[in-house]
């Protein structure tokens, strides 16, 4: 499969050839008043990152993007979308991979195919109690994949065994997926979603490692609680809640 992709009419999409970073792109986009639904697809990045600033392992072929949405929610309702995206492109990824190899997400923005790193999602938002732009960022490892120390990684075309799934199709599945999660959450809240995003949470790793701005966390995972808050017991006591802001190293709203 090659061209355009073939979207619903409710995206914009912006396809380039060549970018710094597809999700920065969007978030200049987002600043500059880009309307929600814009999405931004580069065939290649020349400086892909993950959290934190992390660098990305960027090939033609595999899938970088980034959603601008504009939620009229408060922002700890809103960064509830981090998990609408993670469950759409699980399940778009599902659809294309054999029913044998397992799908699994790992907390918050890791998607793994047979227990490796196949795709990593990134979030940012506006200022505010109340932001008025959100972006979601998506990296899926289609042909290509890094070989790190720091973590197993793997790509659709390694676990598959052959090189059919393009990132086109990927990008298709996850446009239309997104939609209708989108629509569930708005509709019904977050618990559907979260139940969603708890079936195939990595059943490998009872154990979690958070590497935040400022320190580590490391314990139990307990659960997801109502607002999206990872529950966690670490091994000195004390029961923690970890939070998207925290993770994503977002300022608090009110200081922002």
């Amino acid at each position: 499969m090659s061209g355009a992709p073939n979207l619903p009419r409710l995206y914009e999409l912006i396809e380039l050839e060549s970018v710094d970073s597809a999700f920065d792109e969007a978030v200049r986009r987002a600043k500059r008043g880009a309307e929600e639904g814009t999405l931004v697809w580069a065939r290649v990045q020349a400086a892909g990152h993950g959290r934190l600033g992390q660098p990305w392992h960027s090939q033609r072929g595999d899938l970088h993007c980034a959603l601008v949405l504009r939620p009229e929610y408060p922002r700890e309702i809103a960064l509830q979308l981090n998990y609408v995206a993670a469950v759409s492109a699980g399940v778009a990824l599902a659809a294309l991979v054999s029913p044998m190899i397992s799908l699994h997400y790992r907390w918050p923005n890791d998607i793994l195919l047979s227990g490796a790193k196949a795709a990593g999602l990134l979030l940012n938002t506006s200022a505010g109690e109340e932001p008025e732009w959100l972006v979601l960022g998506l990296a899926v490892n289609v042909g290509s994949y890094p070989r790190t120390r720091d973590y197993w990684a793997t790509s659709v075309h390694a676990v598959e065994g052959s090189s059919e799934i393009t990132e086109i199709q990927v990008l298709e599945g996850y446009a239309r997926s997104f939609l209708s999660w989108i629509n569930r959450w708005a509709n019904e809240g977050f618990e559907p979603v979260r139940k969603a995003w708890l079936q195939r949470r990595d059943p490998s790793t009872p154990q979690v490692e958070l590497r935040l701005a400022s320190e580590t966390v490391r314990g139990r995972f307990v659960d997801i609680d109502e607002r999206g808050d990872v529950v966690v017991d670490p091994p000195e006591g004390g029961r923690r809640k970890i939070g998207l802001v925290e993770f994503y190293g977002l300022p608090p709203a009110a200081t922002q």
